[in-house]
């Protein structure tokens, strides 16, 4: 019998799926699964990778990463974030589109692939942003070129010339187009409607955000429970309130991007028992910190939507396992540290996470908050299939992508900043301990991290949902 020929063999590892885990052999030949088995073929084989005591999960994917590219690239940059993203077990991220310029048009979002795809270490999808009458009569556009769903941001006002973005609207401000009112989102739950696609929005309701946030100025507060007064739960309880409603008269694929609150989790909850296609996701920062952190990390833990109370953070864990959160993202945004080093009420929201989101819930499951499995389900197999990306990725199995996490469940680690890989190393996290590390990264059946090492040059992909290929 002749030897087969494949380019790469994990072997001695434990494959884990969302309902099982079993010991196996994966052959990988031209970037895709060949071959899964128990016994090792008669092959030649390029490389050998044992795996022996090790997890082998599909390649981990996080939906949301502000890599600032084109725009902001003194705080991040694709080539810096999607080496962050490998280091962390990342194998596909999914791009926001508020770059500059943002990814309103179909010139734009291919001109962002071009930029995008010389810096990738891992593959990407783009996602593209929903502008109001700005760009509306480009969704169906976008959707046929290949954008991986669309974004709204909620509550945000934007620059009438450069389309950028305002995050703190106050009326009168000059080229300024104030925050869409509902009839216009309404417009554009419908115009999404009709693509199929994912309709994310960032809920934040900016009108009750604006009244609160002026009486605490008013009266000098300065806390971080003064933060969390001008921005409480009640803000985005409103507006995916709002988004369910539209979602149902329209048929729209809502999701909601980084959920904060226990009230909002409850309304997706509701929506989803009576039949509804909504979902959402939540981030590591709203799963291991509290407002009650704050006095020990700081101004580092600024997010939008605030981080909460302890209460939400244990409803989010509750929605984790019941299964109304599909799947857990970084919101990987950076800031320099002199932005970070200010006033907490003048410095921006944001931090670094697709690094450290994968050792995070890694350590949750060797705390008993999670299962092994959930991990698949939370950072793989869920994402994939809500984004139309499955059974190429998201899942082993013959003819799937050789996108490929392989996991020591018992190597101890310290989260460093100076150690992370992104341009600036803002994070709510150095210090934290964890137990779980991500040891290799395989994108499309090339090693791309061992051991927290980079490997070689950016040879990431562009991904488009299936129905767009």
């Amino acid at each position: 019998m002749e030897s087969m020929e494949f380019d790469l063999l994990i072997k001695n590892g434990t494959i884990v799926t969302p309902e099982d885990a079993y010991k196996g052999n994966i052959y990988i030949k031209n970037g895709k699964i060949a071959a899964i088995t128990n016994d090792e073929l008669r092959s030649d084989v390029g490389e050998v990778v044992d795996a022996n005591g090790k997890f082998v999960f599909p390649g981990f994917i996080d939906t949301h990463v502000h890599s600032r590219d084109p725009g902001a690239t003194y705080k991040e940059d694709f080539y810096h974030s999607t080496q962050a993203a490998a280091a962390g077990g990342v194998t596909t991220v999914f791009e926001m589109p508020n770059t500059n310029p943002p990814v309103n048009n179909v010139e734009n979002f291919r001109k962002q692939v071009a930029n995008l795809k010389s810096k990738a270490f891992v593959n990407f999808g783009v996602w593209g942003i929903c502008l109001g009458h700005l760009n509306m009569k480009e969704y169906e556009k976008l959707h046929h070129a290949g954008v991986i769903g669309f974004k709204f941001f909620w509550g945000y006002a934007v620059h009438s010339e450069t389309f950028q973005l305002i995050y703190n609207y106050k009326p009168g401000m000059k080229d300024v187009i104030p925050p869409f009112a509902d009839g216009e989102i309404y417009e554009m739950f419908q115009e999404v409607a009709k693509t199929g696609q994912i309709f994310a929005i960032h809920a934040e309701n900016h009108d009750l955000i604006q009244r609160l946030t002026q009486k605490v100025e008013d009266r000098n507060g300065r806390t971080y429970m003064d933060l969390l007064e001008g921005r409480p739960s009640l803000a985005e309880e409103l507006t995916i309130q709002s988004g369910i409603a539209m979602a149902k008269k329209t048929g729209a694929r809502l999701h909601i991007l980084h959920v904060s609150t226990a009230e909002g989790i409850e309304l997706v909850r509701q929506a989803q028992k009576e039949g509804y296609p909504i979902t959402a996701e939540t981030c590591p920062h709203y799963l291991f910190l509290s407002a009650e952190d704050y006095d020990h990390i700081g101004p580092q833990m600024k997010v939008y939507p605030p981080i909460k109370y302890k209460k939400d953070q244990e409803a989010l864990w509750d929605a984790l396992q019941d299964g109304t959160i599909s799947h857990v993202c970084s919101d990987h945004a950076p800031h320099t540290e002199e932005e970070k080093a200010g006033d907490l009420w003048s410095i921006p929201a944001g931090m670094c996470g697709v690094e450290t989101m994968a050792p995070l819930m890694l350590n949750a499951v060797n705390e008993g908050k999670i299962s092994i499995h959930d991990i698949v389900h939370l950072l793989s197999e869920g994402p994939a299939k809500l984004f139309n990306l499955y059974p190429n990725k998201g899942v082993i199995r013959i003819g799937a992508d050789a996108d490929i996490t392989i996991v020591d469940m018992n190597k101890e680690h310290t989260i460093k900043r100076n150690e992370l890989h992104s341009k600036s190393k803002v994070t709510a996290f150095d210090g934290f301990k964890v137990k779980g590390v991500p040891e290799q990264t395989i994108v499309g059946g090339t090693i791309v991290m061992r051991d927290g090492e980079i490997i070689g040059p950016p040879t990431g992909k562009f991904i488009a949902p299936n129905a767009s290929n």
